[in-house]
């Protein structure tokens, strides 16, 4: 075995070369066989055993991957290969493949230039294969295929040599419909899958073979050996004939492009805002380690000793202790204590890492997920956008009181981490309410919470968050302020379809819309006046100045975005997240005192006008769903769906396949709650069952004042919602 120090030694050599560095990510639906296929090339490195390769899933180093069985966190490691009498450095991230997890997924695609998408042959293209395969071409990463398991269409499908054939065609071509719909125009050709491309391998990672076309090739080997080894199950001569990390390495390194390459089309992609004629721009286009320092924050590791560390990728310039970097969100500058470079489980201290590479930085302070950082202010990179939001909620609180700060302390760090949980402090019970993705999502940081972090605590059943909007338009409703001096009026209406869509793709980010933005605002059909006039974009809602030559307004603009953000975080109906909803100042009258206009006349002259104008429009509740996908014998399918209905599905789609049947249905996530108990018993458990997110829809009129109801009394509010008049006379 190599002592890794060694092993960084080589890496920080191979740093120098870009030509020769692979930026990959091995990414799949779960349970498809990632962790296992990157055991092969991190034995090939030295640093596992190969007897070992397939069973240890040395990127499962965390305690609940292990127990569990399953991918949680993306895990980086950094690699070095010879090829071809060449050196070359493949920097590795090995991401998780459930739905739960999926945001260690997308930032992951920011840090990379290619992907290996791993496919189980018996399970075809999952949800999540194809949320993933998505989200990569989106970041401008370029694919190539693994199909895996392929004993499995031997041995359990009992299928012959054609009829194993077609099943590889078969999902060859609904992986390249996604490339498809999905690619930039000009890579399209280019990036498509296909046997004869080189593109495309298939094998079986725990056995540790693969074949491709070029090994084939190379090891006189054909498809019908492959088939009649496989019966006999004599994997030991296919793994001398053809091993899994000899075809696995060519293909990374034959077919996924070097950061010099990848960075020349990804960063006018990432950059957008930037202007690539500057110094910055040059050098980022080139990879350029003697240029300026820029690089983009995917994954933040909080360590006991050494604090926040940043996992970062960097696009130009190089970084050792002591250089000085520029901290995009904070406007500050920091000097970095140390960098490193991840070896799986291990940071292990380097001297310095340089452009197209993947490296740890300590030292700078509150930095988050996507934050930019450079040695020079510049524009910040595009967002990372979670493509699901959290949908399950607990309260939280220490088991003792004195263990609060811990607490505090210890979601404040988890939340770093993991942007995808969202903590918020319930002023009225002062506990802190925890919303994730998914319940085993809350489960994990639960246990993080009381293993790790040390703090005993207690949590409630899982709780749904709903959202609040309005269909209709309403208005102008005016507001006086409680001194009777000011009064404004407001008019509320819903948010065209395709902006709110562009405000929840992160296409139009929060806050005062730069110059920039106003056309692609027009172009999705606003009027050209009201964009230029737009105060506040604020979680999918709109604040817009209607008005003409009122005086003092300027003076207010602040106070009447921290009312409309109130307005928005807690609905009128029942205290939810307000979306959708654009909100325009119709008229003003202010007093010409600014003592008369403080916060405390301004916030609720802004606030209840715009709750008594949504109530009058007729506030709706929207509920998440999940879509479901179910795999089961046909004989259960009717049972399934009678079960699926029962929770109000709406069923999408059905295929049958011999015995087996996939169900796919649409379901509410308050009616997901004991849902594996009952497929189990409708199944005789003969059922396995995977869901992603599928956006929120309105709840159906008859459940609403259910709904209402119990979410206020839940609250500690009145069952019964309060009418508009409730708000115009306070």
């Amino acid at each position: 075995m190599v002592r890794k120090e060694f092993v960084v030694e080589e890496v920080q050599r191979l740093m120098d070369n870009t030509e020769q560095i692979r930026n990959v990510a091995i990414v799949a639906h779960v349970d498809h066989g990632k962790t296992t296929l990157t055991d092969s090339l991190v034995a090939r490195a030295g640093l596992i055993s190969k007897e070992l390769a397939g069973e240890q899933r040395v990127m499962d180093f965390d305690a609940q991957e292990q127990a569990r069985g399953i991918t949680i966190k993306s895990a980086n490691i950094s690699l070095g290969f010879q090829f071809q009498g060449k050196d070359y450095l493949v920097n590795l991230i090995d991401t998780p493949g459930h739905v739960d997890f999926g945001f260690h997924v997308v930032r992951a695609m920011r840090a990379v230039d290619g992907v290996c998408l791993v496919i189980d042959s018996v399970e075809g293209v999952m949800p999540q294969t194809e949320t993933n395969l998505r989200q990569a071409l989106k970041e401008r990463a370029k694919p190539i295929l693994f199909i895996n398991k392929i004993d499995r269409l031997i041995n359990e499908l009992k299928l012959d040599a054609k009829q194993m054939q077609d099943r590889f065609i078969k999902i060859i071509n609904q992986v390249n419909k996604i490339i498809d719909a999905n690619a930039p125009a000009d890579k399209k050709d280019a990036w498509l899958i296909a046997v004869n491309k080189g593109n495309v391998a298939f094998g079986t990672a725990f056995n540790k073979w693969a074949l491709s076309i070029n090994s084939m090739k190379k090891f006189n080997i054909s498809f019908k050996d492959i088939y009649d080894k496989c019966v006999a199950g004599d994997h030991k001569y296919l793994v001398e004939k053809s091993p899994l990390d000899d075809v696995l390495l060519e293909m990374i390194i034959l077919n996924l492009p070097s950061p010099k390459v990848a960075q020349q089309y990804r960063i006018p992609v990432l950059w957008k805002n930037g202007d690539l004629t500057t110094e910055h721009g040059k050098t980022m286009l080139a990879c350029d380690a003697k240029g300026m320092v820029v690089g983009v924050v995917f994954g933040i590791v909080y360590d006991e000793h050494a604090g926040e560390v940043g996992v970062v990728r960097l696009f130009s310039g190089s970084v050792e202790k002591g250089t000085q970097i520029y901290v995009s969100s904070k406007k500050v500058y920091g000097k970095t204590q140390q960098v490193g470079i991840f070896m799986g489980p291990d940071r292990i201290q380097a001297n310095r890492f340089i452009a197209g590479n993947i490296g740890a930085v300590i030292g700078l302070k509150d930095v988050y997920v996507g934050e930019t950082l450079s040695s020079e202010p510049i524009e910040p990179f595009e967002q990372i956008k979670h493509y699901s939001e959290p949908v399950i909620t607990k309260s939280i609180e220490a088991k003792d009181q004195k263990d609060l700060p811990k607490l505090i302390e210890a979601l404040r760090s988890i939340s770093k981490e993991d942007p995808t949980i969202k903590i918020e402090l319930n002023q009225e019970t002062g506990e802190h309410l925890m919303s994730g993705n998914g319940e085993l999502h809350l489960e994990i940081i639960e246990y993080k919470i009381i293993n790790e972090k040390k703090v005993p605590i207690v949590t409630s059943p899982p709780l749904v968050v709903y959202r609040e909007t309005i269909n209709a338009k309403a208005g102008p409703i005016e507001g006086k302020s409680p001194n009777k001096h000011n009064r404004l009026k407001f008019i509320v209406e819903p948010v065209p379809p395709a902006i709110l869509k562009a405000m929840n793709d992160g296409e139009i980010p929060e806050g005062k819309p730069r110059k920039e933005l106003w056309e692609k605002l027009i172009e999705l059909g606003m009027d050209r006046n009201e964009v230029r006039n737009i105060y506040h974009i604020y979680k999918g809602n709109m604040l817009v100045n209607g008005t003409k030559g009122i005086q003092y307004l300027n003076e207010i603009e602040e106070l009447m975005i921290q009312g409309f953000e109130e307005a928005m975080n807690k609905g009128p109906l029942a205290k939810e997240k307000v979306t959708g909803v654009k909100v325009t100042l119709d008229d003003a009258v202010l007093h010409e005192d600014n003592i008369h206009r403080g916060p405390a006349q301004m916030i609720p002259t802004t606030r209840n006008p715009i709750y008594a104008a949504m109530l009058i429009a007729g506030v709706q509740m929207l509920e998440p769903k999940q879509k479901v996908l179910i795999n089961t014998l046909q004989d259960y399918a009717g049972d399934v769906i009678n079960m699926t209905n029962g929770r109000r599905g709406q069923l999408i789609d059905m295929q049958q396949e011999g015995e087996n049947a996939a169900i796919t249905t649409v379901l509410p996530v308050a009616e997901m709650f004991g849902f594996s108990n009952d497929l189990r018993g409708v199944t005789q458990g003969r059922a396995i069952w995977y869901q992603e997110y599928a956006g929120y829809e309105l709840v159906p009129r008859e459940l609403l004042p259910k709904i209402v109801r119990q979410t206020r009394e839940r609250k500690g509010d009145k069952p019964d919602p309060p009418t508009p008049q409730f708000f115009l006379d306070q």
